[in-house]
């Protein structure tokens, strides 16, 4: 089988992610060669495509004639450019989240990876997180959602607002386990260091009668990535940061200080002596890379055509949530900031 050529479209911290895991993939046996590295600057092109003897270049016009596929690491506001000379040079693209910075630059994407027949998927790495496919088996009518994700100020990526920044990445995987977009949305943020939105608040709706809230903030001291779900039989929660998740059901049992664990290793939660406790199961889970699956899956669904990542049309609709909770935000709560 001939290896797939893929160009990486920017070398920041993102591509250079990108451009090290193919580099890596290709050396562990997977049909694919990184056939360049693109940046503006063109001396951080250049040093990165030494480290990995590939060819570096300042404009990507002619490494798009010697490839099959790409990935852009670009600045946001600069996807709709790369992406859609990539795909009018009959490429497939894998572009890191958001699929564009505005709703007609993402619906015009989609509409020519159709016209073009090329694969558009959108780099929401969390789908690949070990902790959200461990249980996502055990997920069934989710009726409320609480979603927190915190970080320092990152000094990147502040093209965009902290909810297409970070908060996008939550609300794509709320959307595929509710099936809908939210019907009303009550949401609220604040620039802290940036002109733009820097923490973000937002309770959605759903036509289900499931709620989300939702938290997004990259001026937070301490990272913090963590998802809880409760449903009718009880609760998951997943930490995104450590891998880590835990399912949490009823159990007419007694906590006592001295119970020992049952035998799949779950321990009961709760006031010793009451007439009912939860029992915590925690799910032993082998740490993949995610960034690596992601890659696995994009060069998959190349060769095969599957659907199985995260294809254009739902990161269309990560993005519209996104922009609708912008839009509900009172003006007098974000100044000035756009």
């Amino acid at each position: 089988m001939t290896a797939l050529r893929i160009v990486v479209i920017g070398a920041g911290h993102m591509g250079a992610l990108h451009a090290h895991k193919l580099h890596a993939l290709a050396r562990e046996g997977l049909e694919v060669e990184l056939a360049g590295v693109v940046d503006v600057v063109g001396e951080r092109a250049e040093a990165l495509a030494q480290t990995l003897g590939v060819v570096g270049a300042e404009d990507y016009d002619e490494l798009l004639t010697k490839a099959d596929a790409v990935i852009v690491a670009v600045p946001t506001v600069e996807h709709y450019r790369v992406v859609m000379d990539a795909l009018k040079a009959g490429l497939h693209v894998l572009v890191e989240k958001p699929i564009a910075a505005s709703l007609p630059e993402a619906e015009a994407l989609l509409a020519t990876a159709r016209s073009e027949g090329r694969r558009l998927q959108v780099g929401h790495l969390e789908r690949f997180n070990t902790a959200l496919r461990r249980v996502a088996d055990s997920i069934r009518e989710p009726r409320f959602i609480e979603a927190h994700r915190l970080g320092p100020f990152p000094g990147r990526s502040t093209d965009v607002d902290v909810v297409r920044d970070l908060m996008i990445h939550d609300l794509d995987i709320i959307l595929r386990l509710v099936g809908a977009e939210p019907e009303r949305i009550e949401a609220v943020g604040v620039p802290v260091i940036s002109e733009k939105l820097d923490i973000a608040n937002a309770r959605l709706t759903f036509p289900t009668g499931c709620v989300a809230n939702v938290t997004a903030s990259r001026v937070s001291p301490t990272p913090l990535r963590k998802i809880r779900i409760f449903q009718p039989d009880g609760y998951l929660s997943i930490d995104f940061l450590d891998h880590r998740a835990a399912i949490f059901r009823a159990d007419s049992a007694v906590a006592e200080p001295s119970a020992p664990p049952g035998p799949d290793g779950s321990t009961l939660v709760g006031v010793p002596g009451a007439d009912a406790s939860i029992r915590m199961e925690p799910l032993e889970l082998d740490r993949e890379d995610a960034l690596a699956e992601q890659l696995r899956d994009f060069v998959e669904a190349v060769r095969t055509g599957s659907e199985d990542a995260v294809a254009a049309e739902q990161a269309l609709s990560a993005l519209r949530t996104a922009l609708r909770i912008t839009d509900a935000m009172p003006s007098f709560e974000i100044g000035g900031a756009s």
